[in-house]
């Protein structure tokens, strides 16, 4: 071989050994890394915009859009921009969430997704298998374990070895001026969701001192009942004595809350009505609705609206901000993708600027942090339990009040 060729060849092999060593060690980012450049992190959501109900989760996608644009105003994380594609919509339908997640790595290329907020998540697998890390609001199973999911507030599913959040029982309990001695009425969809929330809730409930009068899972998840009057009729027969139960809780969405609901108050029902969905300003544009959500007792996750905290402060500007500098009614939605995008860029950042998804791993293992609007979050606490803290607000007269503040209630064992 000629003197020359041979030289040009070594110095070939010296570059590619550089760029190896380069991307490797921090210089610039690896290629291999999905949805990460040296200066970008592609993130995507998968969200219930749409239903057959009517019920819309859409306000998550602009809750996680507002925490991103901060962020980025920030300067990104570890210098990197977050390039947030939106949320794609599911639909509440499994086969359409697991299209959402497979077109989100095989055709975006994203690094995360963030936030995942729907009561479907047939994705969960795929996206775990691929690793992609993801984040959302943990009331499903499929965000209790899974190595690479994540719940904002904690796994809420008790899980065999977990605990159970007792914001709801304590809550009503305090409304109420103590459990004992006190019924309560838990009603659910009949799908595999109310069911498991029925058995947890049983369980919490009678722990906080209640009796449970009626535990069922038995309106129909698919088609809304158009006659609430059978339902209504057996709970308010279900306390003690025949009596109407003190407390109704329903584990249902906000179509279905409505009718309930309003048969109840039509029935006489003067006891207190909580359900865990209807806080939402958007809801009180209808008369209707308005009547049927009155003194409603609304179980949150997080701080009210309605509280004076920094944090809180600042969720509010970051949302007007998002919205093009116009005041909008917020929504708990827009808080579950707020703060889905919060755990994952508080996640990043402590990753540091090599940003893997191995790196991304092991920053979440020993994660903690203070003061935020879910409470005190701490992983891998919450991959089998929830953080622990919640409130009640009441609709009254047409405005959200604080019920029972923001408080973190101690944990009972799941069994």
């Amino acid at each position: 071989m000629p003197r020359a060729l041979r030289v040009s060849a070594a110095t070939f092999a010296l570059f590619l050994v550089t760029a190896c060593n380069s991307a490797s060690t921090g210089g610039s980012t690896p290629t291999s890394v999905r949805g990460v450049t040296a200066d970008t992190i592609k993130v995507g959501g998968i969200v219930s915009m749409t239903t057959a109900s009517g019920y819309s989760k859409k306000d998550t996608d602009l809750g996680a859009r507002a925490r991103y644009d901060r962020a980025n105003a920030e300067g990104g994380i570890n210098g990197r921009k977050i390039e947030y594609l939106g949320a794609e919509d599911d639909g509440q339908d499994p086969a359409r969430n697991l299209a959402a997640a497979r077109k989100l790595v095989q055709q975006d290329k994203v690094f995360a997704v963030s936030p995942m907020s729907s009561v479907t998540f047939a994705g969960a697998d795929f996206l775990d298998t691929q690793k992609v890390p993801t984040v959302g609001w943990g009331t499903l199973p499929s965000f209790c374990g899974p190595a690479h999911l994540y719940g904002f507030n904690g796994c809420l599913v008790p899980t065999p070895g977990g605990t159970l959040n007792q914001t709801w029982p304590e809550g009503l309990a305090a409304v109420l001026g103590g459990a004992r001695g006190r019924s309560v009425a838990l009603i659910a969809g009949d799908n595999d969701a109310g069911k498991f929330g029925i058995r947890t809730f049983t369980q919490g409930f009678k722990a906080a001192g209640f009796q449970v009068a009626y535990a069922k899972a038995v309106v129909p998840a698919t088609s809304m009942p158009s006659d609430w009057s059978a339902y209504t009729k057996e709970i308010l027969r279900s306390g003690p004595g025949g009596r109407a139960p003190d407390a109704v809780v329903s584990v249902m969405q906000t179509p279905y809350n409505i009718g309930l609901f309003t048969s109840l108050k039509r029935s006489g029902y003067k006891g207190v009505i909580s359900d865990p969905t209807d806080y939402d300003p958007g809801l009180l544009a209808k008369d209707a609705t308005k009547q049927a959500l009155d003194g409603v007792h609304v179980l949150l996750q997080f701080q009210p609206f309605e509280a004076d905290t920094p944090a809180m402060r600042r969720f509010k500007d970051d949302i007007k901000k998002a919205s093009g500098g116009t005041e909008v009614p917020l929504s708990m939605h827009m808080l579950t993708g707020y703060m889905s995008a919060d755990l994952f860029l508080s996640i990043a950042a402590k990753a540091g600027k090599d940003l893997t998804v191995e790196s991304f791993q092991k920053a979440a293992d020993g994660f903690s942090d203070t003061g935020t609007l879910v409470g005190d979050r701490a992983l891998p606490k919450g991959k089998k339990e929830s953080f622990g803290c919640g409130a009640l607000v009441r609709l009254k007269n047409g405005r959200y009040e604080v019920a029972v503040p923001f408080t973190c209630y101690p944990p009972i064992p799941f069994g």
